[in-house]
């Protein structure tokens, strides 16, 4: 049986003038149409092509090798392009635009707007479906991350507390207000790392590396700028704070961590006003 929703690997069965056969198993043959095989391909009988599977305007099974944005399962934003009786539709990159039904929307929405959604299958109707109705669909078994992790954020929503983000697709966590030195907004798909795992399983974010691998990799930041600039740069544990923030996107403390470091390693020069290579 093919999976719906999501990438396949299929084998061809026969050629017709306009497309393929791919064998899907238990649901039969199902169509590639001509316009979607690609040019040089091998497209032989019994030969593989990896193609995505999901409903045509008449709901019957149909394979593309375009590349939605979003598969069965995952988490993505995606842009309001219509609004009907039937419901929200969403462009998630193919011909027939991703329905989100009014009750599985969590706050109103206009034609144009961005909204970050999970995308999965209906099983009364078998249609891939979306929803901006997150929490269901986030594990919420304990995390078992490890301080200083790298992980795939993507922001969710904005918080008095600061960014709600999903991590890796699976749980939420929060990048916390003072660890937020650039422009963030929901949708945004960003590297992270793990701060924290609370005792209570809620999980705190950085954009940055943590302890040591934050300063190591901010003075080869801070090292590469220098080469760049002729072995000047105009800021230094005496700068303000925002100026910091602008040039390596991290907190003042940070930054005299690294630029400290340097300094003891005999690789920098500081002056009240300026750091210069040594």
């Amino acid at each position: 049986m093919a999976l719906l929703g999501r990438y396949n690997s299929l084998q061809i069965v026969k050629h017709v003038d306009f497309g393929l056969y791919l064998d899907g198993g238990a649901d039969g043959e199902i169509l590639l149409p001509s316009r979607y095989i690609p040019k040089g391909a091998e497209t032989e009988v019994d030969d593989w092509l990896n193609v995505f599977i999901y409903l045509d305007s008449e709901d019957q099974l149909i394979a593309t090798t375009e590349k939605p944005k979003v598969q069965v399962g995952e988490f993505a934003s995606l842009k309001v392009k219509d609004i009907n009786g039937a419901g929200i539709f969403l462009d998630w990159g193919l011909p027939k635009d991703l329905l989100m039904p009014y009750s599985e929307e969590a706050r109103p929405l206009k034609i144009g707007d961005y909204c970050v959604v999970h995308v999965y299958l209906d099983k009364r109707t078998r249609r891939i479906t979306a929803t901006s109705r997150l929490d269901r669909y986030l594990d919420t078994t304990p995390a078992d991350y490890k301080p200083g992790q790298p992980v795939e954020l993507l922001v969710a929503g904005e918080t008095p507390m600061g960014f709600k983000a999903i991590i890796n697709n699976r749980h939420w966590g929060l990048i916390h207000k003072n660890e937020v030195f650039k422009f963030l907004r929901s949708g945004m798909h960003e590297q992270g790392y793990i701060k924290e795992v609370r005792a209570d399983g809620k999980v705190s974010l950085s954009l940055q590396p943590v302890g040591a691998a934050l300063s190591d990799s901010l003075q080869e930041q801070i090292m590469t700028r220098l080469e760049a600039e002729g072995g000047v740069l105009p800021v230094s544990d005496k700068s303000d704070p925002a100026l910091i923030s602008k040039l390596f996107n991290v907190s003042k403390g940070n930054f005299k961590k690294a630029i400290g470091g340097l300094f003891k390693q005999g690789r920098i020069v500081i002056h009240d006003d300026r750091i210069e290579k040594a």
